[in-house]
């Protein structure tokens, strides 16, 4: 499991920008538990893609190596509920750092137990920032992702996102987005492989003045397929993708609430849903 724990000092800005009359930067960033519950329906002969959701996904392809030797027929429809805990930390406003554990359980003729089936570390961090200039804010996100146990069989992800936003307004309370998230994915079995998912997407977002921010996402997902022992456990697929989210934000932009609603084919739909409530001990 990987924990982030971090002290940051800010005395020597903190006096500078009280010298100057400036407003002082907290003395501790944000800490919080960002916690993510996803329920999910995958289509047979279908791993768990999509935006974002690699505790999900690298659950279901553990249990798909697991299983693939005794499932003749190729993988079966499912349903999965996930829950995610990363600890994580705004060390500024423009680098967020997080670490934790998710657990799962998964309907494949019947619920398993709900067990911890993955950790995951990764940086959020904007490598430019508009300001009200023509150039949009650029934001790179990178996590980690190893299923559990660490056995035969065990998966590791690493996805990366590259977004643009072009906001419209000084606020930034609307704005257009355009991205690219590419993931691969390494197997702990010399019979079984994933190869990369890559989402190409474009979108847009707009906040009311009661702090409600609505954001939209349309794409295309791009999955060449995983194998097992030469068969075929999920074919390749190239297919549209619709993600839409509605945040509770604060004054200073903090989510205090947010629920995604998500539809991918694969190339049948795969229907998502995750409520997002974080449990802050520092917010600012």
């Amino acid at each position: 499991m990987g924990l982030a724990c971090l002290a940051i000092s800010t005395s020597a800005a903190f006096s500078a920008e009280a010298e100057e009359g400036a407003p002082a930067k907290p003395a501790v960033p944000n800490i919080y538990l960002d916690l993510r519950t996803t329920y999910a329906t995958i289509p047979a002969g279908a791993l768990g893609l999509g935006f974002g959701n690699t505790s999900l996904s690298a659950a279901l392809e553990a249990l798909a190596v697991r299983r693939g030797a005794a499932l003749s027929n190729g993988l079966p429809a499912a349903k999965s509920i996930a829950v995610d805990l990363p600890l994580t930390v705004d060390v500024s406003d423009r680098v967020s750092l997080y670490g934790g554990v998710s657990g799962s359980t998964t309907d494949i003729g019947g619920w398993s137990t709900f067990d911890v089936t993955s950790w995951n570390i990764g940086v959020q961090a904007d490598i430019y920032r508009q300001n009200g200039g023509s150039i949009p804010t650029i934001t790179l996100q990178s996590t980690l992702t190893q299923s559990v146990p660490n056995d035969q069989g065990m998966t590791n992800s690493f996805n990366n996102i590259l977004e643009f936003d072009y906001a419209l307004d000084e606020d930034e309370t609307r704005g257009w987005l355009a991205g690219v998230q590419y993931t691969t994915t390494t197997i702990a079995s010399p019979f079984a492989s994933i190869r990369p998912n890559t989402i190409l997407y474009a979108g847009g977002y707009y906040q009311w003045p009661s702090n409600w921010k609505f954001t939209g996402r349309l794409g295309m997902q791009s999955f060449g397929g995983a194998q097992l022992a030469g068969r075929t456990l999920a074919e390749s697929f190239t297919q549209p993708i619709l993600r839409l989210d509605l945040d509770r934000m604060d004054d200073n932009d903090n989510r205090l609430f947010g629920i995604t609603a998500q539809i991918a084919w694969m190339p049948k739909p795969s229907y998502q849903v995750t409520l997002r409530t974080p449990l802050y001990a520092v917010r600012n």
